[in-house]
């Protein structure tokens, strides 16, 4: 059974909601003051069989003025429009509104039912379909049928029923492969089963057992049954009006434009980039205006910062961003509609291009436009974050596709970079190579200020440049760097492929003295704060020390300085004398040194760092 969901929309009293009972057998009017007023208020819902395995899903929407916010809560994610006019009334101003809904909504296809063909005579029909064919000129309804019909009569209902399985049969199914997504319109309680909430699944499977969660808020609902028409099934798909039953929440935490989505899919956003059309006939929309924005079942205020311009013409179109005032969810591609503050009515429409958009300054331009396939759009997205770049689930989220489906298309993209797991983190290749370039400027940096240091410390470099980026991004921003051969590095240092220490005549002087000096000493080393330099700056000295501590030619032990070949030959006697598991006491050492305690015992504790020795009571325990 295939269900094809058919949205009204007309003025008020134009006999919706009695077309729809006439078609169906079921009264969409379910409020006692919609019944005892005669006028449809809120969404009414009706279904019928139209052959061939279709089942025609209505939702029935008030055509009063007043009541147009809940006329665009339920003309959402409807496959084709019924627009009714009244053959006594012809066209009036809420058949233009709710016709220019269904245009921005983006409506694909429809047909017109012109009702109460009962009270009028053939040449006011007549005149009723000239002016509908005026209205619908250049639209998707152009050249649809117009069916003269009555529901008090049944006149052309059967021809009605027809043209909208026509309509089904040139209609393709939607897929069900997108992320889930289901706007709730209704939150009831039902005695027996507890939370309800109804609403059209726009895309994706649901089956029920499956936990959800309820955006923006965040809370998690586990399904406990599904109904569609009346019936209980299994699993839904795409293009479904269903009633799903809801363990876990409370009517109260529920509201008409919440969202059902599998947990971690998409995220709730207060700033979005569209792509925003102003009707013909409007005022001009200023930039920083307060308009009302009706996406899918939700209603939110925001601001609109236009792109690039301070007023919007009536019928042209710009970039903007819509920031909305409390937080909502939206899918890329979405379309949703503009009401002006007060009085409320439809200025305008937009196409959402980011639905989790960063904020940006009126001269820039949304990262992806209208259009653009999911490699590019994730390309423009990740070169906008730049060298912070994006976890993939967020893409995943703004990009409104399967976190799979878009690892699928990237693993593709030569300009994407892939980084750590769970989550993954996605830069792109000039984000990386942003960073590249800062690595390299920091150690050119570096270099110039510490010329006798022989590279800079890798993690001093991490921490300088890549604190904010994403993990891993470091390495392979190194790798690019020594693939080009522009740095070489170490276990724990980087430095410049073309730096070498170059000592001037005094320096060179100072570091020969000092060396030999230190070979002079063995064990006992020297104490660089005792040195007296022959002559010359003694600060020379100082330059010189840190020198040869970072070649490795001399080591710290304690507060001396010892030559590193010195300290080499004692490791090798240490582990001659004293095998593997004996003990090496203070005094055994003493007399392997010739040395006094002052220095045994920092050569001690050496050797405890360099994994010769450990410590145990007073002795020593010698290493593998």
């Amino acid at each position: 059974m295939r269900s094809f969901i058919v949205g009204t929309a007309g003025h008020i009293d134009h006999g919706k909601s009695a077309l729809v009972l006439a078609l169906t057998g079921t009264d969409p009017d379910r409020l006692k003051e919609e019944k005892e007023r005669g006028i449809t208020i809120d969404l009414g819902f009706a279904h019928a069989g139209l052959g061939d395995g279709v089942v025609a899903s209505f939702i029935d929407v008030p055509g009063h003025e007043r009541f147009v916010r809940n006329m665009l809560a339920g003309a959402h994610g409807v496959d084709a429009v019924l627009l009714v006019v009244a053959a006594d009334e012809s066209v009036m101003p809420q058949t233009r509104e709710h016709f220019h809904i269904c245009r921005l909504l983006g409506i694909p296809r429809g047909l017109v039912a012109l009702t109460k063909c009962d009270l009028a005579d053939a040449d006011t029909q007549a005149l009723a379909e000239m002016e509908v064919r005026e209205l619908v000129a250049g639209s998707f309804l152009e050249g649809a049928p117009i069916l003269r019909v009555s529901s008090r009569t049944g006149q052309g209902l059967e021809g009605l029923r027809s043209a909208l399985l026509d309509l089904a049969r040139n209609s393709a199914e939607r897929p069900s492969d997108g992320l889930l997504r289901l706007p709730i319109d209704r939150v009831f309680t039902l005695r027996g089963f507890g939370t309800v909430v109804t609403g059209t699944l726009v895309a994706g499977r649901l089956a029920a057992g499956e936990e959800l969660a309820v955006l923006p808020a965040g809370r998690r609902a586990r399904v406990r049954g599904l109904q569609v028409h009346g019936h209980a099934v299994d699993s839904v798909r795409a293009g479904t009006r269903v009633a799903v039953n809801l363990a876990g929440v409370e009517v109260d935490d529920l509201a008409r434009g919440d969202v059902l989505a599998r947990p971690g899919t998409l995220l709730p956003g207060s700033i979005l980039d569209v792509e925003l059309t102003l009707l013909p006939g409007e005022k001009p929309l200023r930039d920083q205006a307060r308009v009302r924005v009706h996406l899918a079942s939700a209603e939110r205020l925001a601001r609109v910062r236009l792109q690039g311009a301070s007023r919007l013409a009536p019928g042209q179109s710009a970039r903007a961003q819509l920031r909305l005032e409390s937080p909502a969810v939206a899918g890329r591609g979405d379309r949703l509609i503009l009401r002006s503050y007060s009085p409320a009515t439809t200025i305008g429409g937009a196409v959402v291009l980011d639905p989790v958009s960063p904020r940006r300054r009126r001269d820039a331009a949304p990262a992806a436009a209208v259009g653009t396939d999911l490699a590019a759009a994730a390309g423009a997205m990740l070169e906008e974050a730049g060298p912070a770049g994006v976890d993939a689930p967020s893409l995943a989220a703004r990009l409104t596709v399967p976190l799979a489906s878009l690892l699928a298309t990237l693993e593709r993209s030569p300009g994407v970079v892939t980084l750590g797991r769970d989550p993954v983190r996605l830069l792109s290749s000039g984000g990386l190579a942003t960073l590249a370039e800062r690595a390299r400027s920091q150690l050119e940096r570096f270099h110039s200020e510490n010329p006798l240091k022989a590279a800079m410390p890798r993690e001093e470099l991490r921490g300088r440049v890549f604190a904010h980026a994403p993990e891993g991004a470091f390495e392979r921003a190194l790798e690019a760097l020594a693939a080009r051969g522009e740095v070489r590095t170490e276990t724990d240092a980087v430095a410049l492929a073309r730096h070498a220490v170059r000592l001037t005549p005094a320096e060179e002087a100072a570091r020969e003295s000092l060396l030999a000096q230190a070979r002079s000493a063995g064990l006992a080393g020297i104490e660089p704060g005792k040195l007296v330099p022959a002559r010359g700056d003694p600060r020379v000295f100082d330059r010189v020390i840190r020198l040869v501590l970072a070649e490795g030619r001399l080591r710290r032990v304690g507060e001396a300085v010892v030559d590193a070949v010195v300290l080499d030959d004692l490791k090798i006697e240490v582990r001659r004398r004293w095998p593997p598991g004996s003990r090496l006491d203070v005094t055994g050492f003493k007399e392997l040194t010739g040395l006094s305690r002052k220095f045994v015992i920092p050569l001690l504790e050496y050797l405890d760092r360099e994994r010769v020795t450990r410590r145990s009571g007073n002795d020593r325990l010698v290493l593998m």
